[in-house]
C-alpha cells in the first residue's frame, strides 16, 4: 500500500516535516518513507491535512463510558475499537489506587481481557496510578487506599502483574519506595514520579535508582518554588526524566505548558489522563469505581468535592493544543507518539520509518483524526480519496 499526503510527520529524531511525502506499507510494516513524487501511483492519495504515526498515550483511565479499571471485557472492547477515532493506535489501560487485592484481581483479569482483545488501539500493558502515593497529594485517589511500599505488596503486584504490568506511577518519599523503584525496574517496569510531595533531591534520588518519567506534570505534586524545585523543578531540570503532559488547557494553563516546553525539549510526552467521561456527553461517570462529574461546557471531570479527576481529552486534540503553545505541530507530534513509544520501550511503534509497525494516523487541516491504520490496516475509517 502506498500513501501521499501533502504533508508527512515521520517523528524521527532530527527529521523534517516531508512536504508532501509517501508512505510505503507492506506486511502490517513500514517499508519506505520518502519526500516529494512517489514512487508510483499512490493506492490512498490524501489531498489536505498531514499523514502522522499513530499516537501513543500512557495514561488512559477510561473512555467512551468504560472505567477501564472495572475490568469488564466489553467496556475494553469499546475503548480499544473507538480510541482510532482520537489518532490513537496504542495505549495504556490506567488502574488508579484501589484496595491492594482489588489491584492484583484486575491486573489478572487484564491479562485475560488483553489476549483476546479485538482488532483496534493496541494495549500495551497496564499502568497502576498507585496505591504507593502520598496522601498529601491523593489528588483524586481516596486517602484510605493508599498503602507503603512494601517489599510484599511489590511483589504480589509483580506477580499479579507478570506480562502485563508495564508502568507504575508512585511517590519517591513513601516509606520504601526507593527499593520498590528498584525491584520494579529489575522486573522490566517503567516507574514514574507522581502524586507526590518530594523534594527535588527525592526526586533526583528516584531517578538514580531507576524512576525514568513523571506522571502528569504540575498536576497533584510538589510545585516549583525558588528555594526548593520540588518535583516539578527536578522534572524540568533532570535530563534522565520525561513528564507526561495533560494539554487540556483546563489541569494546566496554556503559558504554564509553554513553560514545560520551553524548559525540556524532547522530554515531554502528551498524556489523555482520560476517564469514563471522554467522548460522552455531560454527566455522571467512575473513576476507578468512584463517582465523577463531566460539567458542560468542556471543563475537566471533577470528583463530587470538585477535585479535578481524570480529563475528556482527545490524543488530537493534545496534538492541536501542544502545537499552539509553542511545541509546533512535529514537535507536538513526537510527544504523542515516539517519545512515549521509546519511554515505554517500543521503539517499533510511534515513528514513520523502515521497520516500524505500520500504525498510521490521518489528521485533517484541523488535526482531528480522518483515518487511522494499526499494521497496515485501516481500523477508522476516513473521507480520503484513493485512485
Amino acid at each position: 500500500m502506498l500513501i501521499t499526503a501533502p504533508r508527512v510527520i515521520p517523528a524521527v529524531p532530527g527529521g523534517a516535516v516531508l512536504e508532501p511525502g509517501y508512505v510505503v506499507v507492506s506486511r502490517g510494516r513500514i517499508a519506505e518513507v520518502g519526500a516529494g513524487p512517489p514512487p508510483a501511483d499512490p493506492d490512498i492519495a490524501l489531498a489536505s491535512g498531514v499523514l502522522v504515526p499513530g499516537l501513543v498515550d500512557l495514561q488512559v483511565n477510561g473512555y467512551y463510558g468504560a472505567d477501564l479499571a472495572g475490568c469488564d471485557p466489553e467496556g475494553w472492547a469499546r475503548v480499544v475499537q473507538r480510541l482510532p477515532e482520537t489518532g490513537t493506535t496504542a495505549f495504556l489501560p490506567t488502574f488508579i489506587t484501589a484496595p491492594l487485592g482489588q489491584l492484583t484481581a484486575s491486573l489478572r483479569s487484564a491479562k485475560k481481557i488483553t489476549a483476546g482483545a479485538p482488532s483496534g488501539a493496541r494495549i500495551l500493558g497496564v499502568h497502576l496510578e498507585g496505591p504507593f502515593l502520598s496522601p498529601a497529594r491523593a489528588g483524586a485517589h481516596r486517602r484510605d487506599w493508599i498503602v507503603p511500599a512494601s517489599p510484599g505488596a511489590v511483589t504480589e503486584l509483580l506477580a499479579a502483574g507478570r506480562g502485563v504490568l508495564r508502568l507504575v506511577t508512585l511517590a519517591p518519599e513513601a516509606d520504601g519506595a526507593l527499593d520498590a523503584i528498584r525491584a520494579l525496574v529489575t522486573a522490566g517496569v517503567l516507574v514514574s514520579v507522581g502524586h507526590s510531595d518530594a523534594t527535588a533531591r527525592q526526586v533526583a534520588d528516584a531517578a538514580s535508582v531507576g524512576a525514568r518519567m513523571v506522571t502528569h506534570l504540575f498536576d497533584a505534586q510538589r510545585g516549583l518554588h525558588h528555594r526548593e524545585p520540588g518535583v516539578v523543578g527536578q522534572a524540568l531540570t533532570d535530563p534522565r526524566l520525561t513528564s507526561g503532559l495533560i494539554v487540556d488547557l483546563s489541569h494546566v494553563v496554556a503559558p504554564v505548558c509553554a513553560i514545560a516546553v520551553a524548559a525540556a525539549p524532547g522530554r515531554i510526552c502528551l498524556v489523555t489522563d482520560a476517564a469514563a467521561c471522554a467522548g460522552m456527553p455531560p454527566g455522571r461517570y467512575l473513576l476507578g469505581g468512584e463517582p465523577v462529574e463531566l460539567p458542560p461546557g468542556g471543563g475537566a471531570p471533577v470528583r463530587p468535592d470538585g477535585t479535578l479527576a481524570g480529563s475528556a481529552l482527545r490524543m488530537d486534540l493534545a496534538v492541536a493544543n501542544a502545537a499552539g503553545v509553542g511545541m509546533g505541530l512535529a514537535g507536538a507530534v513526537a510527544a504523542a507518539s515516539r517519545i512515549p513509544a521509546d519511554l515505554i520501550g517500543r521503539p517499533d511503534l510511534g515513528r514513520l520509518a523502515p521497520g516500524a509497525a505500520a500504525d498510521l494516523a490521518w489528521l485533517g487541516d484541523d488535526l482531528r483524526t480522518r483515518a487511522t491504520w494499526v499494521g497496515g490496516e485501516q481500523v477508522y475509517p476516513g473521507g480520503y480519496g484513493s485512485r
